[in-house]
């Protein structure tokens, strides 16, 4: 049975969460207060992920066996602190007010209203549609094993020495892995991919692995995609330091260059993620302090496209459902 509800204090403000005895994982038993315990723990590294940026909530009402809601607007009944940047989509001609993470205890307060996943924009409300994070997702086929997994970040983390790009990786808290790399906000989403998949061109030019068919059911099953869709306008994925919905509670954790061989994913979970960042920090700090301009890609997107080399769909007339 779930308990009463208990009060929590987040620097200067109070969040209350309700049912805290709740069993959101059932692997181990930990409850929602054991996950609003896990993101205080992790505060600076999730806001660092998420301030300032539109971000789609992925609820679980009664744990994460339970349903899932993909929630974009903010859900009712929050605090007035709580900050929202309004969003709008075309294709519908609607808006939506989403959450826009400013402190710690709007991340408490979201999982008292059963947030499990944060999924943030690539860009930030001072103009939501001008990305400042280019996202590289490693993206393994059902047959590839994260060995492959970590074949290719190496192969993509020279490919982004070269091009004096420095790349911050994480586990995706699935079987992938992501590399973000911090740009200015110049461009719109449109560009972005296609710097991002001219960059994933190259990357498969120096390793077979990978396949970038456009079709999942079109690719090789023991291939790996370098998902550049994710710089899609709208295409979010798990942040830095959020956790997944699942049994396990596996975090999407930043590691190390020097960690990629050895990191196993499953390792990350909100029992063993505090104790790492108490003792390493957020190995994300220095993000916004190497900011790359992406000219070079799309000098790359440009030639491929002389050579012939064939374009994806437009990303808002075609996507991947099962990417």
């Amino acid at each position: 049975m779930a308990g009463s509800a208990v009060e929590l204090e987040v620097g200067d403000r109070v969040v209350r969460l309700s049912s805290p005895d709740r069993v959101y994982f059932p692997a181990r038993g930990e409850t929602k207060l054991d996950l609003a315990r896990y993101y205080l723990a992790v505060s600076d590294g999730i806001v660092r992920a998420l301030r300032d940026r539109p971000c789609m909530l992925h609820r679980f009402p009664t744990g994460v066996t339970g349903e899932k809601v993909h929630q974009k607007r903010l859900p009712k009944g929050a605090p007035d602190w709580v900050q929202t940047v309004r969003i709008h989509f075309p294709r519908w001609n609607r808006t939506a007010d989403e959450l826009c993470v400013q402190h710690p205890a709007d991340v408490v307060w979201a999982v008292q209203m059963s947030t499990v996943e944060f999924h943030p924009w690539n860009s930030r409300r001072a103009d939501t549609e001008k990305p400042d994070e280019w996202r590289i997702d490693i993206d393994p086929m059902p047959e590839a094993g994260y060995a492959d997994v970590r074949r290719v970040a190496h192969v993509a983390h020279e490919v982004l020495d070269e091009l004096g790009a420095t790349g911050w990786p994480k586990t995706s808290g699935g079987k992938g892995m992501h590399i973000y790399v911090r740009i200015p906000p110049d461009h719109g989403f449109a560009d972005v991919r296609r710097a991002a998949h001219a960059f994933a061109r190259e990357v498969g030019r120096r390793c077979d692995l990978v396949d970038l068919t456009w079709w999942r059911k079109d690719r090789d099953p023991k291939s790996i995609f370098v998902d550049y869709n994710q710089n899609a306008r709208d295409h979010t994925i798990r942040s830095a330091y959020s956790v997944r919905g699942v049994p396990e509670a596996i975090v999407s954790t930043p590691i190390r260059w020097d960690e990629v061989d050895d990191a196993d994913p499953r390792d990350f979970t909100i029992a063993t993620v505090p104790a790492r960042f108490a003792e390493l920090g957020d190995l994300h700090a220095g993000i916004d302090e190497h900011v790359f301009l992406i000219d070079e890609l799309l000098e790359w997107a440009d030639r491929d496209a002389r050579e012939g080399a064939e374009s994806p769909p437009d990303a808002e007339e075609a996507q991947d459902l099962d990417a």
